[in-house]
């Protein structure tokens, strides 16, 4: 395959043979999904969101009790960023929930509640990126727009014998070209979504069941009996790793202290136990400073094992701290000092849940 970034359609590709088998199969095998109730565009970006980065599996329960708690675009709205975290809470990439929170909010005082129908105005919402952007388009509004992901990408490269790596950003244009001229005008809601089911239950990455596809005969990595290298994609750099120091202080009174991480970057806006860098502090060296920097007398307790949380660029390990304050006024440190009942009603990140669980402070 050439370094261009265009992919001609084998001239022997049947279309609408394609686009027929699919959305039969979809049609009648999809999978019972509370997004799929209606086309409600809502729901769907919703839903959308939540799968970006996250299993099916996991989203569902997410899905329903959101929905539940913001059936409409104005109830979220209304919602104040802390209830929207809280809401969210274990299903990670909190930008997710800000960037939606913030664009429903735009939906309600630019666009009157209704989410938009046209392409350049849903573009304008902050966390709408070409995928959800085409899915919300094709599968609310029937309009035939590509909806590329992970999936998509894999079965296309088989179908079609696509040898460009799919790990380089430039390659997803490619294929979102190359789906704009396959998907069908027709039905492209059952399209596209049948493109996403079939990536998921059938022509997965690893062992693709070959023998049950429903596009099987229009594949051309099946016909070559090479499904199985295809998509090329190169592997991601290393993860670095990086290491902390988790300060559970407790006063006498048995608070435990909080404090809101920053309104950007990582975990934004999330609540904490604060943490350290190793990088920057040996235990000793910090609790001194600690001890000194607020006019405290620490009483550390020893053996509170370690955390270990993996994002998708950096993996995190945390040392836990226990500390008592033994004496001296409570630090001016800005933070909330809460009793254990009161952990449950603020929003944390999954490592701060995983060090609570250690902890068996939650």
């Amino acid at each position: 395959m050439s370094n261009s970034m265009f992919i001609s359609i084998p001239v022997l590709f049947n279309r609408e043979a394609f686009q027929n088998d699919l959305i039969y199969w979809y049609n009648e095998r999809k999978r019972d999904l509370p997004w799929r109730e209606n086309q409600d565009p809502y729901r769907i970006w919703v839903s959308e969101i939540m799968l970006q980065q996250t299993q099916v599996d996991t989203v569902i329960p997410y899905f329903e009790q959101f929905m539940n708690r913001y059936p409409t675009v104005y109830d979220l709205a209304e919602a104040n960023q802390q209830e929207v975290l809280k809401s969210w809470e274990g299903l990670g990439y909190y930008s997710r929930a800000r960037n939606l929170h913030e664009a429903v909010r735009e939906v309600v005082e630019s666009y009157d509640g209704k989410v938009p129908g046209d392409k350049k105005e849903l573009k304008k919402l902050k966390g709408i990126g070409s995928y959800t952007q085409g899915a919300i388009l094709s599968i609310a509004f029937d309009q035939p727009e590509p909806a590329v992901d992970g999936n998509v990408m894999r079965v296309m490269s088989r179908v079609l014998q696509i040898e460009e790596d799919i790990a380089k950003p430039k390659t997803k244009k490619l294929f979102e070209d190359v789906v704009a001229n396959v998907m069908s005008e027709e039905d492209p809601s059952s399209f596209n979504q049948g493109l996403m089911e079939l990536g998921a239950l059938i022509c997965k990455p690893k062992n693709p069941q070959c023998q049950i596809c429903p596009v099987q005969k229009h594949c051309a990595a099946f016909g070559q009996g090479i499904q199985a290298e295809l998509p090329i994609k190169t592997k991601a750099k290393k993860q670095k790793k990086e290491a902390y120091f988790a300060l559970v202080m407790i006063d006498p009174a048995g608070h435990y202290f909080i404090q809101k991480r920053p309104e950007e970057g990582l975990l934004a806006n999330l609540w904490e136990f604060p943490l350290f860098s190793q990088a920057e502090f040996d235990q000793y060296a910090l609790l001194n400073w600690f001890e000194f920097e607020y006019n405290v007398k620490l009483n550390v307790k020893s053996n509170n094992g370690q955390v270990k949380h993996i994002f998708s660029h950096v993996i995190w390990e945390i040392d836990i701290v226990v500390a008592e304050l033994t004496s001296g006024e409570i630090p001016n440190i800005k933070g909330h000092w809460i009793n254990q009942e009161d952990l449950k009603t603020y929003p944390f990140p999954n490592v701060q849940k995983k060090l609570m669980k250690q902890l068996l402070i939650n």
